[in-house]
């Protein structure tokens, strides 16, 4: 039998386990550097198999399949925190844990990743070389693929390429978005605390609104995407939180914003230095015009994930070899991705498998509190890590 249809039919013997794990994951989600129940039921997975399994970054689980024969080190990747989001899906598998939701395909990451290990540790006896199954966790705050590259997870043994999958519902259920380059967002975050002079409402001339003068900072920031940005340069500037006063006749003293700032090109390409001060001059005459005084902190969280030429070809390749070439389309996500922790150090691909079924209602946004997975695609994920990975070996 051809292998890749050996493949595919191990993969269709699998898919309800493939489903019931995913069901699972979304059920119990945890936070960033808390999921310890996840963490714990993925080492048991892998231990079962036969894989030898190393906890890092908290939560962290790394899973090391060594070949029969020498040869190079491939990671395949998965995260596996979830957002801190209360679910409105009316679903069996609904999350447990109110004010937490899988709202970004995490839990179906997880799922595809374990059974690929389960078809891989089969077969193991055709990988030259080794593979290490990571789990990384809190990719939402940014901080855990640092964490997991900082405790040594490309070391021992040497990694000399790693992939990783998205599900993204913006793409169509079953298309594969592909480049080569950049492919995420550079993001950071930043704070501002507007301080102004509480009071009564009944009395505004005593006071020095803060919340006004917040409210003009945010509308004047699109100024410097619009007026002060190339269009061919994309920058996107969002407030994601704001946070003031305790009630509807007090002036408070502060009110507290929280956004963040992405841009799709490579950094060191741009003056990125110019685009905090021109946030900061911003948010410095505003409150000046108000009488407010303000403190200001924009940290850099995320870098762009670049995909290696080599290593997107190795994927287009195999998806030509599962799919309709005419499912692969060109694709560049404004989100961002601490996968970039990984890309910018060795050869990389980062690639997203659509999820987008408007009858099954997994159209909804990443982030969104009705955000769902067309489970159907789930097994095309197994197949791509799985054939992928003997393409890589060969």
């Amino acid at each position: 039998m051809d292998e890749n249809l050996e493949i595919f039919k191990r993969v269709n013997e699998l898919k309800d386990e493939l489903i019931t794990l995913r069901r699972d994951f979304h059920r119990y989600p945890e936070l960033g550097f808390k999921e310890f129940r996840t963490s714990k039921k993925i080492a048991k997975y892998l231990n079962d198999l036969g894989i030898e399994v190393t906890i890092l970054a908290k939560t962290g689980v790394v899973g090391l399949l060594k070949g029969i024969n020498d040869g190079p080190t491939l990671l395949i990747r998965s995260d596996m925190d979830a957002l801190p989001l209360n679910e409105e899906n009316n679903l069996p598998y609904k999350s447990n844990n109110p004010g937490v939701m899988h709202a970004c395909g995490h839990d179906g990451h997880m799922a595809i990743l374990l059974i690929a290990a389960k078809i891989l540790t089969e077969k193991r006896k055709k990988i030259k070389g080794n593979i290490k199954f990571i789990f990384q966790p809190s990719e939402e705050t940014g901080e855990g693929a640092k964490q997991m590259v900082r405790e040594g997870v490309l070391e021992n043994p040497k990694v000399d390429a790693c992939m990783s999958l998205h599900l993204l519902s913006s793409i169509k259920s079953g298309e594969i978005g592909l480049k080569s380059g950049l492919v995420t967002a550079a993001l950071s975050g930043f704070k501002i605390l507007v301080k102004g002079k509480g009071g009564h409402t009944g009395f505004p001339e005593t006071t020095v609104d803060p919340i006004i003068t917040a409210a003009d900072i945010i509308n004047n920031m699109q100024l410097i995407q619009t007026r002060e940005i190339n269009p061919l340069r994309s920058v996107i500037i969002m407030f994601g939180k704001v946070h003031g006063g305790t009630k509807n006749n007090i002036v408070p003293d502060r009110v507290e914003l929280e956004g963040t700032l992405r841009y799709l090109y490579k950094e060191g390409s741009y003056n990125y230095e110019k685009l905090e001060d021109k946030l900061k001059r911003i948010v410095e005459k505003v409150c000046q015009l108000h009488n407010a005084s303000f403190e200001m902190d924009v940290k850099k969280e995320m870098k762009t994930v670049i995909n290696d030429l080599r290593m997107t070809e190795l994927i287009r390749a195999t998806t030509k070899k599962i799919l309709n070439p005419s499912k692969i389309i060109s694709y560049t996500c404004p989100a961002s991705e601490d996968y970039s922790e990984f890309s910018n150090r060795i050869p990389s691909v980062f690639y997203f498998l659509g999820i987008k079924n408007k009858k099954k209602l997994t159209d909804y946004p990443q982030h969104n509190s009705h955000f769902n997975i067309d489970e159907e695609v789930l097994p095309l994920g197994v197949k791509m890590h799985v054939c992928s990975t003997f393409n890589f070996f060969k």
